[in-house]
């Protein structure tokens, strides 16, 4: 997908809306979170949502195993947050955060103005798109993408362009939600607003699975996690963060019926350095 063609939902939620500023995304990582840490005692507390959000990019930044020496590529980057926390905290050698929407990528830039004056040649904000990343064949040791795949219209297109920006040798890791298969999208687009209009996008998991082996990656690992994310943003949703029956109460239910899951998933493009 070309930035020219950004989708209406989701150019209205990332544009004007902001939804890094909505209540269940307090903090502003705009995603669902690794509640792994996070006790089951008691409401979370806007602290523990801001631990979790946090969590989930240190869980996918782990795929990458010498921070030091790589230069990663987040897509979909949103507020850009999870890129200052890879090279400020895990010491990443290089990030760039890529988002489509120009609104974002100026939000990004303004809220991470101190980490960019302090790491200049390190971190860095661009906009582009999954399907035409702003990068050269094989300049990446790593490319990553955290609770954004989902809203892509199609994801070979992704498969492929982050196949060829990446170097012989180099990872793609990808945690978002993906469907059990076609046959849950009708169920999902009852139950959860954000597939009725359009921001999310029913991917299988088995779809982008093949996609990846199709576009040259080695056989894709993929590890459900939804037991670390579904029950903890429930019960930080339940403690009044919204109102009582509020459609993304509906997502706990929908794993448990098992429309869909969270999914961390990693794979490797073939070759060495």
């Amino acid at each position: 997908m070309s930035q020219d063609g950004i989708p209406p939902a989701v150019r209205r939620v990332y544009g004007p809306e902001d939804l890094s500023t909505a209540a269940p995304f307090a903090g502003g990582y705009i995603n669902f979170g690794d509640w792994s840490e996070v006790g089951p005692a008691g409401p979370p507390t806007r602290s523990d949502r801001v631990r979790s959000q946090q969590a989930l990019y240190r869980r996918v930044l782990g795929e990458f195993p010498q921070p030091g020496t790589s230069r990663l590529a987040e897509v979909g980057c949103g507020r850009g947050l999870g890129c200052a926390l890879a090279v400020e905290q895990l010491g990443f050698a290089a990030v760039t955060g890529v988002d489509i929407h120009p609104e974002q990528v100026a939000r990004a830039k303004a809220t991470n103005a101190g980490p960019l004056a302090a790491h200049p040649d390190r971190l860095s904000y661009t906009t582009g798109a999954a399907d035409r990343l702003p990068f050269e064949a094989g300049e990446l040791d790593g490319v990553y993408s955290v609770e954004a795949a989902q809203h892509f219209p199609e994801l070979p297109g992704f498969a492929r362009e982050a196949a060829r920006v990446l170097r012989p040798g180099g990872r793609l890791v990808v945690t978002t939600f993906f469907t059990s298969g076609p046959a849950a999208a009708g169920r999902l687009r009852e139950l959860l607003e954000s597939f009725a209009d359009g921001l999310d996008v029913p991917h299988p998991i088995t779809g982008f699975a093949e996609a990846l082996e199709a576009a040259g990656f080695a056989r894709p690992a993929v590890r459900s996690i939804g037991a670390a994310v579904w029950p903890g943003f429930d019960r930080f949703l339940a403690g009044g963060v919204v109102p009582p029956g509020h459609w993304s109460r509906n997502f706990l239910p929908a794993w448990r019926e098992g429309l869909l899951d969270y999914y961390l998933v990693t794979a490797d493009r073939p070759g060495t350095p």
